[in-house]
C-alpha cells in the first residue's frame, strides 16, 4: 500500500511531465511542508498518513484564508490562484462532512459524554475529535458542539 506522501510525490512527477505548472507548484509546496514537519522536533521521522492529512488540511485552510483576503483587497487574480491551489490540495483530503452528518456526530458525542451546558464543551470536543478527524474544520466542529450544548 502506498502512503499518501508517496502518492503526492508520484503525482508531482506526473504533473511535471505533463507540464502542469499549477499542480507541480502546489504539490511541491505541500511536500515541502510535509518535510518541514518531519524534521521539526528532536529527531527526524516519517509522518503517518493521518499526520500528512493534517498538514494538507492546514495548507488548504491557508489557501482559503488567503483567497478571502485577496478577494477583499480587490485582487481577484491572486484570489483565484489561491483557490485553484486549494482545490489541488483538497483532492488529497477526505471528503468533508455535511452539516447533518456533523450534527449527528456531535449529538452522539454529547450522548456518550453525558455533557450538559457550555462548560462541557472541552469534553465533547475531545470525544468528537477522532470521529471527525480531518473531515471538518475545527471552527465548524466547535460551532456545532456549542449549538448542541446551548440548545441554540
Amino acid at each position: 500500500m502506498t502512503t499518501l506522501k508517496a502518492r503526492l510525490q508520484d503525482d508531482l512527477t506526473a504533473a511535471m511531465k505533463e507540464r502542469d505548472a499549477l499542480r507541480s507548484a502546489t504539490l511541491r509546496m505541500a511536500l515541502t511542508e510535509i518535510t518541514k514537519e518531519e524534521v521539526s522536533g528532536k529527531s527526524a521521522r516519517e509522518l503517518s498518513d493521518d499526520e500528512v492529512t493534517k498538514v494538507l488540511a492546514r495548507e488548504a485552510k491557508k489557501r482559503r484564508e488567503a483567497a478571502e483576503a485577496f478577494e477583499q483587497g480587490g485582487r481577484a487574480e491572486q484570489a483565484r490562484k489561491e483557490r485553484d491551489e486549494g482545490e489541488v490540495i483538497a483532492a488529497y483530503l477526505p471528503a468533508q462532512l455535511g452539516d447533518a452528518e456533523l450534527r449527528a456526530l456531535v449529538a452522539e458525542a454529547v450522548a456518550e459524554t453525558g455533557a450538559e451546558g457550555p462548560k462541557a464543551m472541552g469534553a465533547v470536543m475531545k470525544a468528537v475529535g477522532p470521529k471527525v478527524a480531518g473531515r471538518a474544520e475545527g471552527g465548524r466542529v466547535a460551532a456545532a458542539v456549542k449549538r448542541a450544548l446551548t440548545g441554540g
